[in-house]
């Protein structure tokens, strides 16, 4: 089955309004898409509606960083998925990392994140990875499983079929480390199967999953010629045009070489 690579920058607190939407102007001024790669831009939550003004209804998607599980309510601080989509998103990040380290994220809060974006019609980019000590003790397929089978509960297959899954290692995000391409896609097959268990081969089959951790022009190419990893999650290196620009032709490159082999 052919997947269509997704690549996703993640600015997490990173540009002011006037900084963001200067971005995506000249991100846009470049070569136009050919369809091979579908491009999103999650910016902080206070730009995306000038970044949606700017991307409008073309090939680049909007996205957001979070999301809270209720629609309209007494949640001072939170922003719902109808917000969201009112803002023009069409995809959320839901579970990184970094929102379960310094803001006390659960696979339950993932969970009833994930419901709530599909309920208004977003599609989540779901983040799962295990920590360095984790690793080190040879449980990253338990913890990483843990973490799927908790943000898939209560979803049909048609629904899964249609997430994006990144496979973020914890020790790999900002540091400059990056899994080997054998790890990820050990760990990118290892999440195919517990969607095959969980909703069955077709799901297995659609569902599209990210690599993110370190993810640069140097390495994206080795990573995204992987079988199972369907595009990046990209952090740092999607903060200039050039590099994020580079890592979306990285993975045009990837699905040529996957079709080459008729894998995807």
């Amino acid at each position: 089955m052919v997947r269509r690579m997704i690549v996703a920058a993640n600015w997490k607190m990173h540009k002011t309004l006037g900084e963001a939407v200067a971005f995506v102007r000249d991100f846009l001024a470049g070569p136009p898409e050919d369809g091979t790669v579908e491009v999103v831009i999650c910016p902080p939550f206070t730009a995306l509606a000038d970044v949606g003004r700017v991307l409008g209804d073309g090939a680049v998607a909007l996205g957001a960083q979070d999301v809270f599980w209720e629609t309209e309510g007494a949640y001072t601080g939170a922003v719902s998925p109808l917000m969201l989509r009112d803002a023009g998103c069409r995809y959320v990040i839901v579970g990184h990392s970094e929102r379960r380290q310094y803001f006390g994220e659960t696979d339950t809060t993932v969970n009833r994140k994930v419901q709530a974006a599909l309920g208004q019609g977003l599609t989540p980019i779901i983040c799962v990875g295990e920590q360095l000590a984790q690793r080190e003790a040879g449980i990253t397929m338990q913890v990483i499983g843990r973490q799927m089978e908790a943000a898939l509960a209560g979803l049909t297959p048609a629904q899964i079929a249609g997430l994006v899954v990144a496979y973020e290692p914890v020790w790999a995000i900002g540091t400059g480390r990056t899994a080997s391409e054998a790890d990820a896609q050990e760990a990118a097959r290892f999440l195919r199967q517990v969607v095959a268990r969980l909703a069955g081969e077709e799901a297995a089959g659609r569902i599209r999953i990210q690599y993110g951790g370190s993810v640069t022009p140097a390495n994206a190419v080795g990573l995204m010629s992987q079988p199972d990893i369907d595009g990046a999650l990209v952090g740092g290196a999607s903060l200039k045009v050039e590099s994020f620009r580079s890592i979306v032709a990285a993975a045009r490159q990837g699905a040529a070489a996957k079709r080459g082999k008729g894998e995807g």
